[in-house]
């Protein structure tokens, strides 16, 4: 126990060596902070990238191990440290073996999108609208074609909170395919429109304002209504697909556009939803063969 208590005196006299010389020095100060920085920011990167998975309690085993293994020293709790520390000798060989499908996974995925997401570099901002705008574009002719009504409300600057609460929350990143099962007719959700925000479908169901003008054509339904009137309330872009024609429109600034061809919709999408700075840039989007 003496000898613990030597030891741990050493220990506190190196720390306050270490840290008078971090004061008397400008430059290893600046790097002794910049140090710390990056290793809290791996660690919880790390942390986020491994919540939910088994491997989270892989690593809630190994801190439980080396905090009981530290314990123990200090404690001289000789034979407990002695198993303590042979298995966190010979555990790591263990751990490989029964990990080996994750670690490989792990490794496989060294310069992917998954380990560029993990330092935080996201995809262009850019390149991501225009991708969503051709998922967007696909789930509506898909949805023309088989003459199935939809309501597209898309999000830009004014935020449809209140809106989205109507609704029921998902959050799911855009596919063509949740876009089209969303509105199959019998299904619990389809009647009502749907809120692209951030990205995402963030809720479907959700209830939007009628416009009342009096100058709107009869003719017009409550889907074409409702798209007219959120877009009068807010800067969204709104995708209406008629289910008596098939027929797309698509309203903005509380102005339908009618009958709205494909090449033409990515367009109107293009220029409205893509950031400024690209839309001097050449873009045009192709459909999948």
């Amino acid at each position: 126990m003496l000898k613990n208590l030597e030891i741990l005196s050493i220990k506190e006299g190196d720390i306050t060596a270490f840290f008078n010389t971090l004061l008397h020095s400008p430059y290893n100060l600046i790097m002794f902070i910049v140090d710390i920085t990056i290793v809290v920011f791996i660690a919880v990167k790390f942390f986020q990238f491994v919540k939910g998975t088994r491997a989270l309690q892989l690593l809630k085993g190994i801190l439980f191990l080396i905090a009981a293994t530290m314990i123990s020293s200090l404690l001289n709790l000789r034979v407990l440290n002695f198993i303590l520390t042979s298995f966190m000798t010979y555990g790591v060989i263990l751990l490989i073996v029964m990990f080996q499908p994750e670690l490989r996974r792990a490794l496989e995925q060294l310069g992917s999108n998954k380990i560029n997401k993990f330092f935080g570099i996201e995809q262009d901002i850019a390149t991501k609208v225009k991708e969503n705008i051709y998922k967007i574009t696909i789930a509506a002719m898909e949805l023309s074609n088989t003459k199935t009504g939809a309501l597209i409300v898309i999000e830009r600057d004014i935020k449809l909170k209140d809106i989205i609460d109507t609704g029921v929350l998902i959050g799911a990143e855009i596919s063509p395919q949740l876009l089209v099962n969303i509105f199959q007719p019998n299904t619990p959700l389809h009647d009502g429109a749907v809120i692209i925000s951030e990205s995402k479908i963030m809720a479907a169901a959700c209830m939007l304002p009628l416009a009342g003008d009096k100058n709107i054509s009869k003719k017009l339904g409550t889907r074409h209504r409702s798209a007219i009137g959120i877009s009068k309330e807010s800067d969204s872009i709104v995708i209406v697909v008629s289910e008596e024609t098939g027929k797309i429109s698509v309203a903005k600034n509380g102005t339908l556009i009618a009958d709205v061809k494909e090449e033409a919709l990515k367009q109107i999408l293009i220029k409205n939803l893509v950031p400024k700075i690209e839309e001097r840039k050449k873009f045009k989007l192709t459909r999948k063969k």
